[in-house]
C-alpha cells in the first residue's frame, strides 16, 4: 500500500462535511480519471474514492497535492470562500479546519498566487509524510518548535525562526515538543498540471 494511502478514517466526530463532494466535482471539472488524479497525487484510486466518499479524511498534504493537480485551492476544496476577495482577513473571521491532525486558518483569499495560512501542528502528527512540488514555501515559527527537513539536511527551529525554500527540495515538517509548533505558512500555487505533490515515507529518521 501507497505510505501516503494511511490517513484518519472519518468518524462521527469529523467535520469536513464540504471535502468529499467537493474533492469529486474538482475532478470531475479538470477532466481527471480517478486512476489518472489518484497517480499525480501519489495516492491509490481505492483511497482517493474513500475521500472522494467521505470514509477517509484528506491531511493537509493530500490536500495541496490535489489542490495543485485540480488547478485550484485547499480553500475551494474545503468549500470556503472569502466575499469579493476581501483585503484584509479579521482574526475573527479565521474559522479553523482540521486535516490530517493539523489545524490550520486561512489566512488570506482565495484564488491568489499565493496561500497563506496559519498552521498548528500536533506532536507525531504526519511525521513521515515527504512533500515535493512545484513552487516556493516560506513558514515563520510562531510557537514551540519545528523539526525541519530539507534534502539530506535537518533543522530544528524555535520561534521567530522562519525558512524559505524551493518547493523542489524534498522536505518535511513535524513538532519537536509534546504540546506542538504553530507556523504562519506560505506557499506558491502554480496553476499547471504538471505541478504535482509527491507524498511518502522518509527514509531515516530527523536527529
Amino acid at each position: 500500500m501507497n505510505a501516503s494511502d494511511a490517513g484518519p478514517v472519518a468518524g462521527p466526530g469529523d467535520e469536513l462535511p464540504a471535502v468529499a463532494p467537493q474533492l469529486r466535482a474538482l475532478r470531475r471539472r479538470a477532466g481527471r480519471t480517478l486512476e489518472a488524479a489518484a497517480r499525480a497525487a501519489g495516492l491509490s484510486p481505492a483511497h482517493l474514492s474513500r475521500l472522494e466518499t467521505g470514509q477517509r479524511q484528506p491531511s493537509l498534504p493530500m490536500l495541496l497535492a490535489l489542490a495543485r493537480i485540480y488547478g485550484t485551492t485547499v480553500s475551494e476544496l474545503l468549500g470556503e470562500t472569502v466575499a469579493d476577495r476581501d483585503a484584509v482577513v479579521r482574526a475573527g473571521d479565521m474559522e479553523p479546519t482540521r486535516a490530517g491532525g493539523w489545524t490550520y486558518f486561512q489566512a488570506g483569499a482565495p484564488g491568489r498566487g499565493m496561500q497563506a495560512l496559519r498552521v498548528r501542528v500536533p506532536y507525531g502528527s504526519q511525521g513521515d509524510i515527504v512533500r515535493v512540488h512545484s513552487g516556493e514555501e516560506w513558514l515563520y515559527v510562531l510557537r514551540g518548535r519545528l523539526r525541519l527537513r530539507l534534502g539530506d539536511t535537518a533543522h530544528l527551529l524555535a520561534p521567530g525562526d522562519s525558512a524559505h525554500f524551493d518547493s523542489l527540495t524534498p522536505h518535511r515538517l513535524a513538532a519537536e515538543d509534546h504540546d506542538g509548533v504553530e507556523l504562519l505558512f506560505v506557499h506558491t500555487l502554480l496553476q499547471s498540471p504538471t505541478a504535482t505533490l509527491c507524498l511518502g515515507p522518509l527514509t531515516g529518521e530527523l536527529p
